[in-house]
């Protein structure tokens, strides 16, 4: 009941008004974690210096954004599915779906750690780790029902959330001058450009990655472009331009110090209700992922509500175990490692258009595509190549780096011509690479001889 297609293309009956989806991106987008990483910018940079690598670092990656949730929204799968036939391959997309499961649950222990450090400054009582495991049952029992639980969820905390924000600027900020703020220098120890604008991006990069997970719930690509805007223009930068003014304001980084101190109990509240919205989207995204994987490497499905609630016990652990400490150098490799998905994805997806056809065909008939690639090495190469500039690579921004590179990369080893054989005319990609192979639950699918 609760499985939401995960290895399906989404039926036309279970797709929502773009609004139901825009709220889940607003939750997902506008929530503690932007506070996190702008108070981070705020604590090591200028104010102006700040602001323009949030600008940067949004502006990379929201075209991305829009070009994966369209795709996303077309075809009726997730991220990690659609890597089959975007650049990776079956086996190639159990990767693509483990990097997403590793990366969410990662989150998901930082956005309970912060949760637990919110609830005991407010209430006492148990140690920190103890409210973290409460927390992460809490989002895990969220995350089991899918995509309408969540869709209520947001309706409460995404509101609230906003009014905590303006609390906050009321309260706090209100006490200090504005030109004081803008013209301060960096509290904390410096930070570069290029390093702002990384941090910034790892933690869009997989808000931007995930996208089609939810924008597989959309009707039409002008719901998808509609609900980006206005996530990332709310969301995104205006926590995160919050989170740099309060940095700047409190001389500290410590984001959840400030706002449980400012706001009181009831910010508190607002605030633990915030992480709770993200964390149960980290977490449904990080069971997709992992499903993906399974069956990607298995051929036997595994439940989704299983692999949420495995995956909600590891990333509560995580969280009690304090990775919330360490979330800057999670984020600022995490910002150059994700990103060359989407440049191979783009590339395959929207030029190469290889298994284009055979999507389109198929989603005419609500299936899957009968032929799937099972590696696609060249996607891969593209991948890695991209993911060693960017961590190599000191000139300009390193997760913008890796996704040129690995578009690039891509579009030159795919564009390649294949050499002839004498007597014949060059074998076409589906004839060469693909074959179809019964599946252990009995469907059809693609695969490749090994």
């Amino acid at each position: 009941m609760h499985d939401d297609y995960s290895l399906q293309r989404l039926p036309d009956h279970a797709t929502r008004s773009w609004f139901s989806v825009a709220v889940q991106r607003l939750g997902q987008i506008s929530s503690f974690s932007q506070f996190l990483i702008g108070a981070a910018l705020g604590f090591g940079m200028t104010f102006w210096d700040a602001v323009l690598a949030m600008v940067l670092g949004v502006a990379m990656l929201e075209v991305i954004t829009i070009l994966l949730g369209i795709a996303g929204a077309r075809e009726g799968l997730s991220m990690s599915m659609l890597s089959r036939w975007g650049g990776f391959g079956r086996k190639g997309s159990a990767l693509v779906g483990l990097l997403l499961t590793v990366s969410l649950t990662g989150w998901f222990g930082v956005q309970s750690g912060a949760f637990a450090q919110g609830l005991h400054s407010l209430a006492g009582g148990p140690p920190t780790w103890v409210w973290a495991l409460v927390g992460g049952v809490v989002v895990t029992l969220i995350a089991t029902g899918g995509f309408v639980s969540m869709a209520w969820t947001a309706y409460v905390t995404v509101p609230a959330f906003v009014l905590l924000a303006g609390y906050c600027v009321v309260d706090y900020l209100g006490e200090h001058s504005l030109s004081e703020l803008t013209t301060s220098p960096a509290p904390g120890p410096a930070m570069t450009l290029a390093q702002g604008a990384t941090i910034v991006a790892g933690g869009f990069i997989m808000g931007a990655i995930m996208t089609p997970d939810l924008t597989r719930f959309n009707r039409t690509p002008g719901d998808v472009v509609k609900q980006t805007v206005l996530a990332v223009t709310l969301g995104e930068c205006g926590a995160g331009l919050i989170g740099i003014l309060l940095a700047h304001a409190a001389k500290s980084s410590d984001i959840v110090g400030i706002v449980t101190s400012s706001s009181g109990v009831v910010g508190t509240l607002i605030l633990v209700a915030a992480i709770l919205k993200v964390n149960d989207v980290n977490l449904y995204c990080a069971s997709l992922g992992l499903v993906n994987s399974v069956d990607a490497l298995t051929r036997r499905p595994i439940s989704r509500v299983t692999a949420a609630i495995g995956l909600g016990v590891v990333g509560s652990v995580l969280s009690a175990m304090g990775i919330l400490e360490h979330y800057t150098t999670f984020l600022t490799w995490l910002g150059v490692i994700t990103p060359p998905v989407a440049g191979v994805f783009v590339a395959e997806y929207y030029f190469v258009r290889r298994y284009r056809a055979a999507l389109d065909e198929s989603r005419a008939k609500g299936e899957l595509p009968a032929e799937t690639p099972e590696w696609e090495l060249r996607g891969l190469i593209s991948w890695a190549g991209g993911a060693a500039v960017g961590l190599t690579v000191e000139i300009g921004i390193p997760s913008l780096n890796s996704i040129l590179v690995s578009f690039a990369l891509y579009m030159l080893l795919v564009r390649r011509p294949r050499p002839r054989p004498v007597g014949g005319p060059a074998p076409t990609p589906a004839q060469s690479e693909v074959v179809v192979e019964s599946r252990v639950d009995g469907r059809t699918e693609g695969g490749c001889p090994a």
